[in-house]
């Protein structure tokens, strides 16, 4: 993040431009909306900036700009279109101390002005680092279409409702209060004007002051395999209402970055055959913060319910009769083999599959190896990478034949996805010269689509392939 956004005061304040044609024209639209005193120079300025300098909602000045004009300006603007004199009057407000914009040149610029929501006194800003203006400006109308004119109205009312609100305790409490009143009571009665909206507030602050502080509650949330567009709707608006996060190693940066800002974000990452959080602790760390009432995401990759440890955390919230509920997510398996283009089940191949661990408290795991390795299984292996040897040796052992086809899926869903095509008998190699350092999922009786027909016909000198995430997007395509 090369622009840091923030809500400047502008208000009794000086914003200078220098420029007077259509740059000019289309800043000054802008900040007019603002409560800054607008200076503007311009030896030739566009009728449409005289007219504005008549009804005083600026001050024009008909001459170039010269050092000092721009002392005790909060904002400058080098709209002139001509790259020599944006320079030199840039330089002026540097040297003025005011901050400085040059239109259409980010590189120079001090600050970017971004496309802007208007619902005043709610203000939603856009921005795009200045490279991709037209992706802002799409943002933009689709906002404007959704956030509806009422908005700006509301929000004024709620402003000046603000300090009677504070008679409620400060945080969750007030943020039920403020939702209720935006949600639901607020637009039921804006329709009859500004008294109606106020009389809603003054009931529903009663009733809120009437209530009892929520008790604490937990709330098992799947995280899906780390693409956010594949969290349930649910899952995003607890991270949202969250008081405290308690989440996983696997849990992805865009994914946690869905969380309130004010929320207590907790890792207790664990990580097979490496350092973990014991178990034990993370149990009192959910217990810990339900008891002093938060609302508590508990947020585990995947789906909380496979190979999530999930009933020894609600083992421990039941001892102490605190309130649980669980959030279903996309499990890596279902997203790993929709990238490869399979299904799990297939008919005349497999009316069942299997979801094993790699390894469990004890160390690689043990499964029922003689069935698995009948021809025509399936099976997803979690936590397969460090055990792989282990598993090819049970199944070979078994009477596996050799050249099964396996997939291995590293980062699911992810930006930096790989998939490796291989056979259980190259398995561990191939694992090894991929150097896969990522969360994977192995499917063991499954190729990606667009190979699966060679494999079948057990071609013996055929070698693993690593396609990366943006090979196979485009084979997509």
């Amino acid at each position: 993040m090369d622009h840091f956004p923030i809500f400047l005061r502008v208000e009794g304040r000086r914003i200078v431009l220098s420029g007077g044609g259509e740059a000019a024209l289309a800043k000054l639209r802008l900040l007019m909306k603002t409560a800054g005193h607008i200076t503007v120079f311009s030896a030739d300025p566009a009728p449409e900036i005289l007219h504005w300098a008549k009804e005083a909602k600026l001050t024009l000045i008909r001459r170039a700009m010269a050092p000092g004009d721009a002392v005790c300006a909060a904002l400058f603007y080098a709209a002139d279109e001509d790259d020599a004199e944006d320079a030199r009057t840039a330089a002026i407000a540097r040297a003025d101390g005011a901050l400085v914009n040059i239109v259409d040149n980010l590189g120079d610029s001090q600050f970017i002005t971004p496309a802007i929501v208007d619902r005043d006194p709610v203000t939603i800003a856009i921005g795009t680092e200045g490279a991709a203006p037209v992706l802002a400006r799409a943002i933009k109308a689709d906002l404007e279409a959704r956030l509806p004119a009422a908005l700006g109205p509301l929000a004024r009312i709620g402003k000046k409702f603000r300090k009677v609100a504070e008679a409620l305790p400060f945080g969750r409490a007030r943020r039920d209060f403020w939702r209720a009143y935006y949600f639901q009571a607020g637009p039921d009665a804006i329709s009859g004007g500004e008294t109606a909206v106020n009389r809603a507030l003054d009931t529903l602050l009663a009733d809120h002051l009437q209530r009892k502080a929520r008790a604490g509650h937990v709330h098992f949330v799947g995280g899906g395999p780390g693409d956010p567009d594949l969290l349930t709707m649910k899952a995003r608006r607890l991270l949202d209402e969250a008081d405290v996060v308690i989440y996983d190693r696997l849990i992805s940066k865009p994914i946690l970055e869905l969380a309130r800002r004010e929320a207590v974000m907790i890792d207790v990452g664990k990580e097979a055959f490496g350092p973990s959080t014991p178990q034990e602790t993370i149990n009192n760390l959910i217990v810990e913060h339900a008891q002093k009432g938060a609302q508590v995401v508990r947020l585990k990759s995947g789906d909380a319910t496979v190979f999530g440890r999930l009933d020894e955390e609600i083992d421990a919230l039941d001892a102490q009769q605190i309130a649980w509920s669980i959030v279903p997510g996309i499990t890596s398996a279902s997203a790993a083999v929709a990238e490869i283009g399979q299904s799990l089940t297939k008919r005349g191949r497999n009316s069942s599959v299997r979801f094993l661990t790699g390894h469990d408290m004890k160390g690689f795991a043990d499964h029922d190896w003689a069935a698995l390795a009948r021809p025509g299984e399936v099976a997803a292996i979690y936590m397969g990478k460090k055990s792989a040897r282990f598993i090819q040796g049970r199944l070979i052992m078994h009477g596996a034949d050799r050249h099964t086809a396996v997939t291995v899926i590293e980062n699911a869903s992810r930006p930096e996805q790989r998939i490796l095509e291989t056979t259980l008998d190259a398995l561990p190699n191939a694992l090894a010269a991929a150097e896969m350092s990522g969360p994977a999922i192995t499917f063991y009786g499954l190729a990606p689509r667009a190979a699966a027909d060679a494999l079948h016909r057990h071609t013996p000198d055929a070698q693993p392939t690593l396609h990366r995430h943006e090979t196979m997007t485009q084979e997509a395509l």
